[in-house]
């Protein structure tokens, strides 16, 4: 994770210049880049977005209402942030924008952690989230095989669950279908 400051706060145009290698982020007017995620990061969301997907955006194995999201663009006031997976609920966002972007917070968000932007996902990140008016959070350490998840309580996140390795689980706010931990590693 390298931030780039550029004397100026950073644009979208500085986002729109970086090569195709990187994932460029804007907190607090600053650029921030990293490379693409590593193959056990990419796998671990890629997997919770299949299985996520099919119960909740999907419907076909789950109660449906949700649209679930890989790197969807947030524009949340001046941040532009790109998580690695966002959720809304279809009751509060019944189509998706034309735009390239989302300017409505998500209901949910998972950020899978890499050496390289997990303090990043921590520190800066998540008090974004919070203050934007996410409801849920959930950390992936694909390293570790954890999953942590968060709730929202008036901007401040409180830890509800901490799951780990193979464990059927069921966590806020997809708790109406199980969710094999273990699928999720590579």
């Amino acid at each position: 994770m390298s931030a780039l400051p550029l004397g100026k706060p950073a644009t979208y145009e500085d986002l729109c210049g970086l090569p195709p290698n990187l994932v460029g982020e804007i907190v607090h007017g600053v650029l921030h880049t990293h490379p693409r995620p590593a193959p056990r990061h990419a796998r671990s969301s890629s997997m919770l977005g299949v299985e996520l997907g099919s119960g909740f955006d999907k419907g076909s194995s789950g109660p449906g209402g949700w649209w679930i999201l890989d790197e969807p663009e947030l524009h949340l006031d001046n941040d532009i942030l790109v998580p690695d997976l966002a959720g809304w609920r279809r009751e509060r966002m019944p189509t998706l924008p034309d735009t390239a972007w989302f300017e409505l917070a998500p209901d949910w968000v998972c950020e899978v952690l890499s050496p390289g932007t997990m303090r990043f996902d921590r520190i800066e990140k998540m008090p974004i989230y919070a203050a934007s008016g996410v409801k849920h959070i959930w950390l992936i350490d694909p390293e570790l095989r954890t999953l942590e998840a968060f709730e929202n309580h008036d901007s401040r996140w409180t830890l509800i669950a901490t799951h780990a390795d193979q464990e059927q689980i069921r966590v806020p706010p997809f708790d109406a279908v199980a969710l094999d931990l273990g699928g999720l590693w590579a």
